[in-house]
């Protein structure tokens, strides 16, 4: 990559700026060895929540807050974030990440518990966007998840697809890269959907439900 094209990806991801609190819940992830969105990644997701006019969000991976922050600020002021996450502590920070951004509690619905029981329990066809960012092994069992919880016109939005250039290496790659790529080509086969490959961030695989 150009060092131009290297400053140019370092502009989009710093062009939205974020505030002190996404900042804190930033810090809380850092110190808890967890990875967190990207500013430009965290802007996408806002903007793609705005473009849908989403209502009700489903969240795979709660994290911190800090993609949750983003996700609320593009949803409609009576939009409920639903995020699942397998560690109670960690939904703790974002709920006072959430409060601190003036997001009303009934903003937000917390199930602690691993994603694959969760999921199933989620309403059909109830929800505009569905943001995976959980177990990259189990990405492909998200997307069927997603499929069936998505409205037509809705969004599912994978975070974390370039792992970190090892997607696209043609050496030996560990099995969540595998799958990965198992993900990219159901997606892009798929005649439900309508995909395209952002490249903010770790990547953000989107695709829109026909």
């Amino acid at each position: 990559m150009t060092g131009n094209r290297q400053t140019s990806w370092a502009f989009a991801d710093a062009y939205v700026a974020e505030d002190d609190v996404l900042r804190w819940a930033r810090d809380r992830a850092r110190e808890a060895g967890l990875r967190s969105v990207s500013p430009g990644t965290g802007a996408a997701l806002r903007l793609l929540a705005a473009t849908v006019d989403a209502k009700a969000v489903a969240e795979i991976g709660t994290g911190t807050g800090v993609s949750g922050i983003h996700l609320l600020h593009g949803m409609r002021p009576d939009g409920v974030l639903t995020t699942v996450d397998p560690e109670p502590e960690h939904q703790q920070f974002a709920r006072q990440a959430f409060r601190a951004c003036g997001f009303a509690s009934n903003r937000a619905r917390f199930i602690p518990g691993r994603a694959l029981d969760v999921l199933p329990r989620l309403a059909d066809a109830g929800y505009d966007l569905v943001f995976c960012d959980g177990d990259r092994l189990e990405f492909l069992d998200y997307l069927a998840e997603s499929l069936r919880l998505l409205r037509p016109g809705g969004l599912v939005v994978f975070e974390g697809v370039f792992a970190n250039g090892r997607t696209v290496d043609s050496g030996p790659q560990p099995t969540e890269v595998i799958r990965i790529r198992e993900l990219l080509r159901a997606v892009r086969e798929s005649q439900e959907l309508v995909p395209s490959l952002l490249p903010v961030g770790d990547g953000l695989l989107c695709a829109v439900k026909r």
